[in-house]
């Protein structure tokens, strides 16, 4: 049941992320395209680039590539800036600078300081007493909020305090400060009073209304008390004293709030408070209780509730304890008389037992816990003991015993844990006397009420559904007459629904071989039947999901040659011989978004175009195909290029697919003056060889198609010589996992110098030479010759 859990679960998870695939896809790809723009990397090391800051800033990548559309949005415009003043240089190196402990500022909580409290909480485990509970706080306040010690009050009946913890401070100062008087003008006193926290931030102006403990000459410059509060009292006050100057911030103010709400619980276990006498004290019926409880076997106490002033139990008092009974401490027997439930058993007021004892105190009527399990020394070694707690109210105390469960009462509870956990019974039919014994269990999973008893083996089928009744008659029948065990599945009507169960049955026979009585089990099959239902769904979820991919990968490709027609040969336009080469990815599954466009324009001109659509399949055709005419057709009607690349972000940013983003080269050659003008859109930077040598021309600015509302855009011009070679290409020639688009690009650059003697059309070559490994993205060339003058 578990393994086709599982399954159902991965495939489920894999239908999900096929649906969501396009969603994610076009998300990355358009953070790769302002990568792009900005940095002038290609796509794969834009990749690679989102990868490193989702790790360096602990993001996932979706969040970094939402971080970086969003940086982009936001980005003035480079021609709007004001130049930078250059930055003053800092002498000490990073790692010198001091910290801000070191400076004196508050370390930031973050979250509200959650992470801090988590650590304190844990810390609270192994504290004990209240001086141990001061040093722990120091520990934590130290750095956070930059505590220099730590006073724990507590109120006296008197009026005054008492200093029961501290850290951070010396003997002597303790000692002179141990007893404050039930005088005014103690802030301590004054939190404890009002019940709310004092912030003193400002040393000269408190002075004149509270005396400072510790003198006002002292080195604690701002201080903070916080009243402990249990209820609608405070007992205690905690004093944070701090030797710098400064308010609190909010988030230190809030962090301390947090440390002391979790300082209450453990300061009940251990801040002394008014008892109240015990009954029989001093008539020496105390001392009767403790000798019968020494005399007493097991796990015992005699405890007496300790109650709030608003009548609530805080605590219990242990009046008298056996010898067999040990804390969490190791203390046992007489060692625990006198001392508190919660401080010897810190866990206690967690758990049920905590109720069940209030329960008990309350109502009179005794109280048994959960069984539980137990570590013990035994003769062979450690073996593990089944435990109950058992309360009952004596007087207006209580008595509660751990009671250890024999070997019989173990066995009983692990046969019952067995049949719960694997959701199965057990049932027992005499044949000769015609009486049936199941256990609870049984009657749980058939839905019958166990007031109306079991059904007899013959009637067993009749519990099935009508479907499934034949087939558990008949192997009834072969058990009862041949003796025949049997192990078959059916289904029953139940309030629930329908249930499917397993029943394995064998007969016992007598001496003859006459069967006289049958032992079987029923078992709960309902959730496995569930999981391979549920399996089988998803398997056909995930074909048909695959049958859709793979049609449209099918229609994609179709749509794209149908779109994006290939020339067999070199062609003449305004004296340039054009040649062209474009090469699908051999990797992946997804159609892409590469295109060219290469047209004679009225008046003898060319128009020359190399794009770039992020993202595959049927949408990115789509977009490509947008993109190509419109661009052919605002260059035809005389829109100029910059303009015509405005009008093309316009047609993205308001298309339906609002995530789309692509790159672009518009290039328009007037052959009479030989003269390029040409403009951009975050796209690799055209390559010319003159006369053997090669140079990237100089990218006018332009930000990527689709990256943002108002971008900016320029045109720029080159005049070609006889003999000039023109490279227009897009990413996925330079591209190779791993490297940096400038290592492309210079290995670009190299492979075109090297075949600067190949004849027109020859591309093969250049290409050879780029692409020596399986192609991951699609590849577009558009090569460009000027003819060399007649000799």
């Amino acid at each position: 049941m578990a393994a086709l859990a599982k399954m159902v679960a991965r495939q489920r998870a894999e239908l999900d992320r096929l649906q969501d695939q396009e969603a994610a896809s076009a998300v990355l790809e358009r953070a790769k395209g302002a990568l792009m723009a900005l940095t002038g990397c290609g796509a794969e090391a834009a990749y690679e680039e989102l990868l490193a800051r989702s790790k360096t800033a602990d993001h996932t990548l979706m969040e970094e590539c939402w971080i970086t559309l969003g940086a982009l949005e936001s980005r003035p415009d480079p021609s709007d800036a004001e130049p930078a003043a250059p930055a003053p240089e800092d002498p000490a190196p990073a790692a010198a600078r001091p910290g801000p402990a070191e400076t004196g500022a508050d370390v930031p909580c973050g979250d509200g300081g959650s992470g801090v409290l988590a650590v304190f909480g844990r810390a609270l485990v192994r504290v004990g007493t209240s001086r141990d509970l001061a040093q722990c706080l120091l520990e934590h306040v130290a750095v956070p909020v930059g505590a220099a010690a730590v006073v724990i009050y507590r109120r006296l009946p008197s009026g005054g305090l008492e200093l029961t913890g501290h850290a951070g401070v010396d003997d002597a100062f303790a000692d002179l400060w141990r007893h404050v008087p039930p005088v005014s003008g103690v802030a301590a006193r004054h939190a404890l009073e009002t019940r709310e926290e004092l912030w003193l931030e400002d040393l000269a102006e408190d002075s004149k209304r509270y005396v400072p403990i510790g003198g006002p000459a002292g080195p604690w410059r701002t201080r903070a008390w916080l009243p402990v509060l249990q209820g609608d009292t405070a007992d205690a006050v905690i004093g944070v004293l701090r030797d710098r100057e400064g308010p609190f911030p909010p988030d230190v103010r809030e962090l301390l709030r947090g440390m002391t709400r979790l300082c209450a619980s453990r300061l009940r276990a251990f801040v002394t408070r008014p008892e109240p006498a015990v009954a029989g004290a001093g008539d020496g019926t105390d001392a009767v209780v403790r000798a019968l409880f020494d005399a007493l076997p097991g796990a015992t106490l005699l405890l007496t509730p300790l109650r709030s002033p608003s009548g609530e139990v805080e605590d219990y008092r242990i009046d008298a304890a056996t010898a067999q009974t040990v804390d969490v401490a190791g203390r046992g027997g007489r060692e625990l008389v006198g001392r508190r439930v919660l401080e010897c058993w810190p866990a206690v007021a967690r758990e049920p037992l905590w109720q069940g004892w209030l329960d008990a105190l309350s109502g009179g009527e005794s109280f048994e816990g959960e069984p539980f399990a137990r570590q013990e020394l035994g003769p062979g070694g450690q073996e593990l003991s089944m435990y109950s707690v058992r309360a009952a109210r004596l007087g207006e105390g209580l008595v509660v015993t751990w009671l250890r469960h024999e070997s019989s009462d173990r066995q009983e509870q692990r046969l019952a844990d067995i049949q719960r956990l694997g959701r199965l019974g057990w049932a027992t039919w005499n044949l000769v006397t015609q009486e049936a014994v199941w256990s609870y269990q049984v009657y749980e999973l058939c839905g019958r009420d166990p007031g109306d008893g079991p059904v007899r083996l013959a009637e067993l089928p009749e519990l099935a559904l009508p479907e499934d009744e034949p087939a558990l008659a008949r192997v009834v029948r072969e058990l009862l007459g041949e003796g025949k065990p049997f192990d078959v599945p059916f289904r029953i009507r139940t309030a629930a629904g329908v249930r499917h169960l397993r029943v394995v049955a064998e007969a016992v026979p007598d001496a003859e071989g006459t069967p006289v009585q049958v032992h079987g089990f029923v078992q709960d099959l309902t959730a496995q039947r569930s999981a391979e239902l549920a399996l089988v769904e998803s398997e056909r979820a995930i074909l048909a999901q695959h049958g859709i991919l793979q049609a449209e990968r099918t229609l994609a490709g179709r749509l794209q040659h149908a779109l994006l027609p290939l020339p067999r040969r070199p062609v003449r336009l305004a004296g340039l011989r054009v040649d062209v080469a474009y090469l699908p990815a051999q990797s992946g599954i997804h159609v892409g978004g590469d295109w060219f466009s290469a047209i004679e324009l009225p008046g003898g001109d060319a128009l020359f175009v190399i794009g770039d659509v992020a993202g595959h399949g049927i949408d990115a055709v789509a977009t490509m195909a947008q993109l190509r005419f419109t661009a052919k057709g605002m260059i035809l009607t005389g829109s100029a290029l910059t303009d015509a690349l405005l009008g093309l972000n316009t047609l993205l940013l308001h298309s339906r697919d609002t995530r789309r983003t692509a790159t672009m080269v518009l290039a328009r050659y007037k052959p009479a003056e030989r003269r390029l003008l040409w403009a951009q859109a975050g796209h690799p930077p055209p390559l010319l060889l003159r006369r053997g040598e090669p140079r990237f021309l100089d990218r006018p600015h332009g930000v990527l198609l689709g990256a943002t509302g108002t971008p900016v855009f320029e045109e720029a011009e080159c005049r070609l010589e006889p003999g000039d070679r023109l490279l227009l290409y897009t990413d996925g020639l330079v591209e190779r996992p791993g490297e940096g688009i400038q290592e492309g690009l210079e290995r670009l650059a190299g492979a075109a110098a090297a075949g600067r003697g190949d004849p027109a059309g020859a591309l093969g070559s250049l290409l050879a030479s780029m692409l020596e490994r399986e192609r991951r993205d699609d590849v577009c060339v558009l090569d460009l010759r000027v003819p060399a003058q007649p000799a």
